[in-house]
């Protein structure tokens, strides 16, 4: 069958999830895809301010800007922004006649907060200068503080804002408050002071890294989208999985893996690759709530996938410090992340056999061969950044070069052309040249490159506003002196517990990321939590090394990722449950199930570094490698029930035993494991002699 009559036959089973309902469940499931139409003129001026905020972040990576002036300077035009494209509530207030008044105060809101941030810019040196605020200056950072959580709230959401509340009440009323919460209290301009003035505040940490290297590769994900790289992931995964058992929701997998290289929102992520799976999935028999949850969890996963794990990985890299380099946090990040997703592969394929679920037909797969032939080029920018990262050199200096890849990447395809026409003669060369330009390998176009610098300042807001309010609350923890006491108030109640501990850390990083993106949860969880289990895991150590406290922040950075796909709010499991039509609570229950790795594996790696290759050699990485995917197979196994025949409740029990004692590193427990898995593994292929009987 022709490429033409398989391009056809896709794109049927895309259309069965129109654009404009992709675009609803985006904007309901995706607050920061909610934003107002703006008028012709307006949204033209506001896509230059917009190209040229993106300009003035790359050029700050060639002549860099002081913090104290850039960091100020990025939350000015974010906040800016997020007036300019949000309104106070979607569709915005009306009058009794029914017009829109919210445009029109957003826009002097807009301007106030622009003004506002931009204080600290302007009158850098003056501030310097003085010994003491004046009450005025303090009335402008406290505008500052209310116009950020402000703009937070309408983005980001309200649960963030609602915990920065709280603590800035701690702070404010610390006198009164009872327990661990107490403090000597702190007037409103002390507060302010500390929050808008320094760098312990709003422009701390998370603003830092937003400002830089975050932003950069947000844009560089900008730009590999402009390149095609979505559309060829998905080819590239019906290539490879798609003849196989189950063959959609396989795709799923590895589609979600690849995509979530580049890409840190779940949400997005799945009504993504999810508008096209889900569909395939329930045509091929899957259940929709079984086709939802693993689109979702498999999305969801792509925040835990190296290199850029949905930008925490910058910050983890900052938190920490300590000489800890990215490659360590990559290196770390990534075996858990492949049993993760090898689990859900695991889940899906016993869920085929179990249903007798087959693979996709050979017209609706492209050739392996062909496709990386003609499109292969696209993964070299991701190639080039492992390999850069890799050589030791600064995550700015490894996205700037994977855009510069990217661009230029684009235009291998119409090079390769030019070649032909100029060996092979002109006919064929023309005819190819002319190939080239109808399957759009003409390269980047000048429009794509305006796309690309819009998409990726568009593309910060909500992620610079949330690290701003988790700048807030870092900030307050730091000053009232909150966090120490909330850690020690838990080490006492786990009283020596380890698994007491982490179990308190697991349920406060699902329930605060069920409402907190991925880089605020991350920087909550670890400020109050990350120091407590690395020294509960580490006892009677005064300094703790990077080795020691890169296991207690993955640990609290998985479980807070995790609440993506955990009941009740579940945004991913949601996502997928309104593209498959499916229940939305079995759906998050489903996706749960489906993501079993993400409930063990971080208990392992925070009991056992080994599995993040901490001090480990290679013979006992690839023992840990090989036993962990055995261990998988069989928790795979237990959760759906089903192996050659189904499984009885003691068969399942006795395989998800089995299965994480060969998960858990050391000797002993594997044997143990070998043995106990080796019983199901007699038991099942008795039941199957007996059936065929």
């Amino acid at each position: 069958m022709s490429n033409d009559v398989k391009k056809n036959n896709v794109a049927e089973q895309i259309e069965q999830v129109s654009a404009e309902e992709i675009n609803k469940i985006m904007s309901k499931y995706d607050r920061e895809n909610a934003y107002r139409t703006l008028p012709r003129m307006i949204n033209l001026v506001i896509s230059a301010i917009l190209i040229a905020f993106s300009l003035l972040q790359l050029y700050s990576t060639w002549r860099i800007i002081p913090s104290t002036h850039m960091r100020p300077l990025h939350v000015a035009i974010v906040v800016f922004l997020a007036f300019t494209f949000y309104p106070v509530k979607k569709g915005g207030f009306r009058t009794p006649r029914g017009q829109k008044i919210s445009f029109g105060v957003d826009m002097v809101l807009a301007v106030i907060a622009l003004a506002v941030f931009l204080y600290q810019v302007i009158f850098f040196e003056d501030l310097a200068r003085q010994s003491r605020l004046n009450t005025w200056q303090y009335v402008i950072g406290a505008v500052g503080v209310v116009l950020l959580m402000e703009a937070c709230r309408r983005v980001v959401g309200l649960p963030i804002v609602c915990v920065a509340i709280a603590f800035l009440l701690v702070g404010f009323f610390g006198q009164s408050m009872p327990g661990f919460l107490a403090n000597r209290g702190f007037s409103w301009k002390r507060i302010v002071d500390h929050l808008f003035y320094t760098q312990e505040g709003i422009f701390g940490t998370p603003i830092g890294a937003s400002s830089t290297f975050i932003f950069l590769f947000i844009l560089f994900g900008s730009f590999l989208e402009k390149t095609g790289v979505g559309e060829f992931f998905i080819d590239f995964g019906n290539a490879v999985a798609g003849k196989q058992r189950g063959g959609p929701a396989k795709v799923a997998v590895l589609v979600s893996a690849l995509e979530g290289t580049v890409s840190g929102s779940s949400v997005a992520n799945t009504v993504g690759s999810g508008s096209f799976t889900i569909p395939m999935m329930k045509r091929l028999g899957y259940r929709p709530e079984f086709a939802a949850a693993t689109e979702a969890a498999a999305s969801t996963g792509g925040q835990i996938m190296p290199p850029v794990m949905g930008a925490a990985a910058f910050l983890m890299l900052d938190c920490i410090g300590g000489g800890i380099t990215y490659s360590d946090i990559i290196r770390a990040a990534l075996i858990p992340a492949l049993l993760y997703f090898v689990g859900i592969w695991f889940a899906v394929d016993f869920e085929a056999r179990k249903h007798g679920l087959v693979g996709m037909k050979d017209e609706d797969i492209p050739r392996f061969k062909t496709l990386m032939i003609e499109r292969g080029y696209l993964v070299l920018p991701l190639v080039s950044i492992i390999i850069i990262l890799g050589a030791g050199f600064t995550p700015a200096y490894a996205a700037l070069m994977g855009i510069g890849v990217a661009c230029l990447g684009s235009y291998l395809p119409a090079l390769a052309h030019l070649l032909v026409y100029l060996t092979r003669g002109k006919k064929s060369g023309y005819r190819s040249l002319r190939e080239a330009a109808g399957r759009n390998f003409t390269g980047l176009k000048p429009m794509d490159y305006l796309k690309a610098l819009e998409g990726g300042a568009r593309s910060i807001i909500s992620v610079a506003l949330a690290c701003g309010v988790a700048g807030i609350i870092a900030g307050m923890i730091t000053l009232t002196g909150v966090g120490a006491k909330l850690s020690a108030g838990l080490t006492a109640f786990a009283n020596g517990n380890i698994f007491l501990l982490l179990f308190c850390t697991m349920l406060t990083s699902i329930i605060l990321g069920m409402g907190v993106p991925t880089t605020a949860n991350y920087l909550i969880t670890s400020t109050m939590m990350a120091g407590v289990v690395a020294k509960a895991l580490n006892p009677g150590v005064d300094a703790l090394t990077w080795q020691m406290l890169l296991p207690a922040h993955l640990f609290t950075f998985y479980f807070g990722i995790i609440a993506d796909i955990t009941p009740p709010v579940a945004l991913a499991a949601m996502a997928g449950a309104a593209i498959a039509k499916s229940d939305p609570l079995k759906t998050g229950v489903q996706a749960s199930k489906n993501a079993i790795a993400a409930f063990i594996v971080p208990y392992i790696f925070a009991l056992n570094p080994a599995m993040l290759m901490i001090n480990a050699s290679i013979p006992e990485i690839a023992l840990i490698c090989a036993t962990s995917l055995v261990g998988m197979y069989f928790i795979g196994m237990a959760v759906v029930g089903h192996w050659l025949e189904h499984m009885n409740p003691f068969q399942r029990i006795i395989a998800a035993a089995g299965g994480l004692c060969m998960i858990v590193p050391g000797t002993l427990t594997d044997l143990v494991g070998l043995a106990v898995c080796a019983v199901v593994v007699f038991w099942q292929l008795a039941d199957r002699k007996k059936a065929a009987a």
